[in-house]
Parts: structure tokens; sequence; C-alpha cells
């Protein structure tokens, strides 16, 4: 397949790519910079210019792809702030590239995160009863979500891969590195709920290898879990962080999560189990890299 993705360069992307060239597809990436196009053809994709803004490129690529994968998101602009128009942006570039697919029965995969169920272990069913207006919060990015499965009635083999809270690996941008930098900022190393708080987590490699699945299998309306672990306790991340950087591990009070943890603390503060059965029995994926807890302890999280 010629395969359309955007966010080809960013953490999940960058995975994603050898593993479908490997696979004998095309990829072509979205690119928005010089320095992007030449990462894409280093890694043996070919580049389209533009970015999420630009629907009229994003519509036409994707006409003349075999298959799409949306992984660009605006966190640039959400993680300061404004989260409302990254949403917004983000709903543009989906209606864009659906449009392009309608009636062609052509795979569209895009990406979400693992819902939270209260006293739950989040599946697959869950977290679709969303209000299509939503434009803020999970709830606005669900409802993205929501609007790509819609096109399985509309002749699109659409399908949604969600991630859990942490797809770690070597080089991690991401939530498990900023509680590694906290830590270091704080001068202790701290977990809330008595450490007994779940997240469910994937390694980076085993998340790009179900997009690739679902690209060439999933079935229209499909939504897949790319969880590895179920839920690892973040007290033992937070042991792991406390021993490696030689720092106390200490409770911190639910209520002074926002102090010492900043942007993070909404993350922290729910159980938030996840289960991946019903995408392992679907698709045949079988997650192989380490665990959370083995790849903190190989140490490439703690290098200056």
């Amino acid at each position: 397949m010629r395969v359309l993705i955007t966010g080809a360069t960013g953490w999940i992307g960058s995975a994603l790519i050898p593993d479908l060239v490997a696979a004998g597809h095309k990829v072509v990436g979205l690119a928005r910079s010089d320095a992007s196009a030449a990462a894409l053809a280093a890694a043996g994709a070919d580049a389209v210019r533009g970015g999420l803004d630009d629907t009229d490129v994003l519509a036409e690529a994707a006409a003349a792809s075999d298959g799409v994968v949306h992984l660009a998101f605006k966190h640039d602009i959400a993680f300061t702030g404004d989260f409302r128009g990254a949403l917004a942006a983000d709903r543009r570039a989906v209606e864009a590239i659906g449009e392009a697919l309608v009636g062609s029965d052509r795979p569209f995969v895009t990406t979400g995160g693992t819902p939270i169920v209260p006293g739950q272990v989040a599946t697959e069913k869950d977290g679709h009863d969303v209000d299509p207006a939503a434009d803020d919060g999970p709830q606005g990015r669900a409802a993205n979500d929501e609007r790509v499965l819609a096109l399985a009635d509309r002749g699109v083999r659409a399908s949604v891969v969600r991630i859990p809270r942490t797809a770690h690996g070597e080089g991690d941008p991401g939530f498990v590195a900023a509680l590694v930098r906290t830590a270091r900022e704080k001068g202790v190393s701290g977990h809330i709920g008595g450490g007994s708080l779940r997240w469910p987590a994937v390694h980076r490699l085993d998340a790009a290898r179900l997009f690739r699945l679902a690209l060439e299998q999933a079935p229209a309306g499909s939504t897949l879990h790319a969880v590895g672990e179920e839920g690892v306790p973040l007290g033992e991340v937070a042991e792991v962080i406390g021993r490696r950087l030689d720092l106390p591990v200490v409770p911190v009070p639910a209520e002074d999560a926002g102090a010492h943890f900043g942007w993070l603390a909404g993350m922290l503060l729910f159980d938030q189990p996840a289960s991946s059965a019903a995408t392992r029995e679907l698709t045949g994926w079988r997650p192989t890299g380490p665990g959370l807890i083995e790849d903190l302890g190989q140490g490439h999280y703690f290098r200056d």
C-alpha cells in the first residue's frame, strides 16, 4: 500500500515508518519543514509538504493514497493552553481526510487515548458515549475519534488505535520523562494515592506495530487498544525514579498534586487500567517489548 502518515516524524510515527517499509509498504509523510522532509527521506519515506491546517493538501494526499494513518496533533499549542484550538485543527484535518476517502473502502486509522472508567478496567467498548459537540478536554478528543469511526458508514475502513498513558522507550518525550524531570526539580520522587494508582503502558515499538496491523486488517469501525500492560502501579514507577536519582520517595497529597506535578497532575489522580484483550483476539497483536518498569531500569530515562 501507499500509506500517508501525518505526524510521521513524531514519537510513534518515526517507529511506524520502518515497520511499514519492512512490511513492503510505501510511506508518504506530511512534513512541515525541510528538517522533517530530510528525516523522512532518511527513513525511506517520501514527503508531502504541509501541516494540519493545510486541509487541501491533506485531502489531495489522502486521495492519492491507499490508506492513511493520522498521528499528528498540535501538542505545541495544546500544552500552552489552547487545547480547544488543537482539537479544532484536528477536527478539520480528519474531516478533510475522511471526505477524500469516502466510498473507497480504504483504511483510515486515527489515534486516541484509552478511556478512564471509574472502578473498572477500560475495554475497547468503553468511551464511545461522548457528546459529538464536545470541543475541549478528553471528551473533545474522543469526539474527533468518533467522527473518524462514523466514516465506516460511508465506505471508509475507519478505525482508532487508543494509546495508553505512556508509550515508553528510549528517547521518550512524554509523561514518564516529565515525571523524571519533576523528581529532579523537586528533589523527591512523588506519588499519589499511596502509590496504588495505575497507568496502562506500552512500548513504543509495540504500539507502532499495532498501527500497521490496524491499517492492514482492522474491520471498519474498529476500536483497538495498544495496551501492553493493563496497569502499572505509579508507586513502583516512583520507586525506580527515586532509586535511579538517589532521591527519597514520598507520598504527595491529592490536594497538593497541582503544586507538585503541575500540568501532569491530571494524569496522576485517577486509577486508569485498560485492557487490550479484544484487540489481541481480533488482530493477533502480541507485545514483545520491555514493560515500563523494566524499561525504566535500563537507565536511558536518567541520562543528563
